[in-house]
């Protein structure tokens, strides 16, 4: 296996650490340790790579980077952790992944970690994490299994989490008077509109391929809409009024978009909205740098941003990535440490100015960062209505996201009806809760 090292050279680990300096440095204690971290290829992580040599400047902790595309790095994490002894002391999952882990004990509970005096920083602030990221991305055991609650608890802290956010191409918008959409109605209107009055440029950019991305294109609307997967009693509900909704608003989206609109995932659609060829991008904040960066975006200076639409309700997704420590990892302490310093208002601001996702309130109030990328201030109202619980993440969530997900493949390419394809997916999700054991106590 070969890893990006990021560090100072081997001779702090031969450095005598001396009962003064440890006192003086909580730090010392671990100056020479090696820690090998698995991080997926995404433009966040590739932001927290740039910041991982000041980590290494103030601590003597050294660090080498597994960076792997996130499906890859599910499928090597799968095979990591469930070895006595693990290669990794420090993992980034995606959100999905989150009850599969904790479900299997392959993560470590942070309390330990926090509550120790010599590792914990009286300075670290949780208060000022996002809390839907920390619900979504850092907690299980809770209300319904994967939120906080009473008999909740930690396992890992958001970096690189995202909310939704509409891009949108404000010279088109204003040439031909249509306004900001703060509404699916006008948002589905100018998806429609827009090719007409520009021959060639679809309306909105979205991810549609078979499998998870039409899944998660299909949820980023049900949400807003109203609409949830199950209702309290986990019977699957996703094919009443509000699903048929969003399956429809999904396929008005994409029959209206850019060419090759049936294959995007969100690097696909980001790039079809980059290169000019679509006049709207809903999805993840984690692209939006990339549109005001002229070596990569033709639309640089062009584009407006503003909150995910709103349908009965206010709600933007919520997910991307959180930061954890394996059970089997061999330095949890250095990691610890690695994994607070990323996510402190130091090391957040440090990513975030590197083109990275805020993990914290503070940093989206920095002048510095608004500067820099004026868009900030937007991002910061959209996180007050992130929904953690726009989708379930339940062990058995993959092989239903799978279902759903090749369902809306067939609703988009062979033209399936909705409501018998939501029928569908509702009665083989019952029979997957039903085996797995969710109606045990009805």
């Amino acid at each position: 296996m070969t890893f990006m090292k990021y560090g100072l050279t081997g001779a702090i680990a031969g450095l005598a650490v001396s009962a003064t300096a440890l006192l003086a440095n909580p730090y010392a204690e671990y100056e020479g340790t090696t820690l090998i971290v698995n991080f997926p290829a995404h433009p966040h992580y590739n932001a927290a790579i740039k910041a991982l040599p000041e980590f290494t400047k103030q601590t003597g902790i050294e660090v080498e980077v597994d960076q792997l595309p996130y499906l890859k790095m599910r499928e090597r994490q799968t095979l990591e952790l469930a070895q006595d002894e693990g290669e990794y002391d420090l993992i980034s999952y995606v959100v999905f992944s989150k009850a599969d882990y904790v479900y299997a004990d392959q993560l470590e509970n942070l309390a330990k970690f926090f509550m120790n005096p010599k590792l914990a920083d009286p300075s670290y602030d949780a208060d000022d994490l996002i809390d839907g990221y920390v619900q979504n991305i850092g907690v299980a055991g809770g209300t319904k299994g994967y939120l906080p609650g009473p008999t909740g608890s930690l396992f890992g802290i958001p970096f690189g989490s995202e909310t939704s956010v509409l891009a949108y191409r404000k010279d088109i918008f204003e040439k031909h008077g249509i306004a900001e959409p703060e509404t699916y109605e006008q948002l589905l209107d100018a998806a429609c509109a827009i090719p007409e009055l520009e021959p060639g440029m679809g309306g909105m950019a979205s991810r549609a391929a078979s499998g998870h991305q039409a899944s998660h294109a299909f949820l980023l609307h049900l949400a807003p809409l109203g609409g949830r997967v199950f209702d309290d009693a986990w019977n699957p509900i996703i094919n009443n009024a509000a699903g048929v909704e969003a399956a429809n608003a999904l396929k008005t989206i994409v029959d209206c978009g850019p060419e090759g609109s049936l294959s995007f995932g969100p690097s696909e659609a980001a790039n079809a909205f980059s290169n000019g060829d679509a006049a709207m991008f809903l999805d993840s904040i984690a692209f939006m740098p990339g549109f005001e960066n002229p070596e990569r975006s033709s639309v640089v200076g062009k584009v407006g941003y503003a909150m995910h639409p709103m349908g009965v309700r206010r709600g933007s997704q919520t997910g991307g990535f959180g930061i954890g420590i394996p059970k089997n990892a061999e330095n949890k302490e250095a990691a610890f440490l690695l994994m607070q310093w990323l996510t402190s208002k130091e090391g957040d601001l440090m990513v975030a100015m590197n083109g990275g996702n805020p993990s914290r309130f503070s940093t989206y109030q920095d002048a510095g960062l608004n500067e820099k990328y004026p868009f900030s201030a937007t991002f910061g109202e959209a996180l007050k209505y992130a929904d953690p619980d726009w989708r379930p993440i339940i062990p058995v969530w993959g092989k239903i996201n799978a279902d759903i997900g090749t369902t809306m493949s067939k609703v988009l390419t062979e033209g399936l009806d909705i409501q018998e394809a939501l029928d569908g997916v509702a009665e083989r999700t019952r029979a997957v809760m039903d085996e797995a054991g969710y109606y045990t106590w009805q």
